[in-house]
């Protein structure tokens, strides 16, 4: 058994939430350069000053989701969930970030004044290290969450069609280029958490499997050729990558998730060796 002290890396962890509510992720500058659209100068301006001045990218500095890649054999020194909302809350109060977080979802709705809590994935692994991934999910890209429990029968080309509409009706509400996450099986649950863990991938990344890689490929090729655009305004790229995490299932059902994050994507990853 492995023992590893979370506060050890603390300021780690803190640097790279608080760079990631700042700073452009390098996978999407190349298309914030290529993109000369409606408003272009105003989206590159803001990347620009954001990063000179320590500004949020986004108004909209969203509710935080962690992914734990955990080995088996490790024990902390704290629960995990107590750790992340620490890191939240002391980035957030230190950085002036916008508080999102509301304590009740329904009623008075008040303001948790500090951003917490988080959301928190826990994966066991058989690796050598801690893998800590989180995404930064503003509320116009969440608001596209979807879930479908399809018939077994149905195939890919139905499948497809089935995504690619629902992005065509409602791609241009979640601040588009999108980057969008499939979860394919499982149950209901197992489904919505895959296409989270989608979001994570790199943009160049595909499927290792051959019929799930091919769906990739066609999806953000069909969703391009809608013309939703930057922001919806109906120029460049609508999507920026597709990706695909499949779970054996039930022979009762199919389920189908989609998770979407928007232009900026804010997605960070921080390591622990021990």
């Amino acid at each position: 058994m492995n023992y590893v002290c979370l506060n050890d890396h603390r300021d780690r962890l803190i640097e790279e939430l608080r760079k990631k509510n700042i700073i452009m992720n390098p996978e999407m500058k190349k298309y914030i350069k290529e993109y000369g659209g409606p408003f272009h100068e105003f989206i590159k301006e803001n990347v620009k000053v954001a990063e000179e001045e320590n500004l949020p990218i986004c108004q909209d500095t969203g509710m935080i989701e962690f992914f734990a890649f955990l080995p088996y054999n490790v024990c902390l020194d704290q629960p995990l969930q107590n750790f992340f909302d620490s890191i939240v809350s002391q980035t957030y109060l230190e950085n002036d970030f916008r508080y999102s977080t509301v304590i009740e979802p329904i009623g008075d709705r008040k303001n948790a004044n500090d951003n917490s809590p988080a959301i928190v994935h826990i994966i066991q692994t058989n690796d050598h290290k801690i893998e800590i991934k989180f995404l930064v999910k503003g509320g116009g890209s969440e608001n596209l969450s979807a879930l479908f429990m399809l018939k077994p029968s149905i195939d890919e080309e139905e499948i497809m069609d089935k995504i690619v509409q629902y992005v065509r009706d409602n791609g241009a509400r979640g601040c588009p280029p999108l980057n969008i996450g499939i979860g394919i099986g499982g149950t209901s649950e197992k489904a919505t958490f895959l296409s989270k863990l989608a979001l994570l991938e790199p943009f160049e990344s595909r499927n290792i499997k051959r019929k799930y890689r091919k769906m990739e490929e066609q999806l953000l090729e069909r969703i391009n050729r809608l013309n939703i655009g930057f922001q919806g305004l109906g120029e460049g790229i609508t999507a920026y990558s597709v990706h695909i995490k499949e779970y054996p299932t039930h022979i009762a059902i199919l389920p189908l998730a989609l998770a979407f994050d928007c232009y900026i994507s804010r997605k960070g990853c921080v390591q622990i060796e021990y």
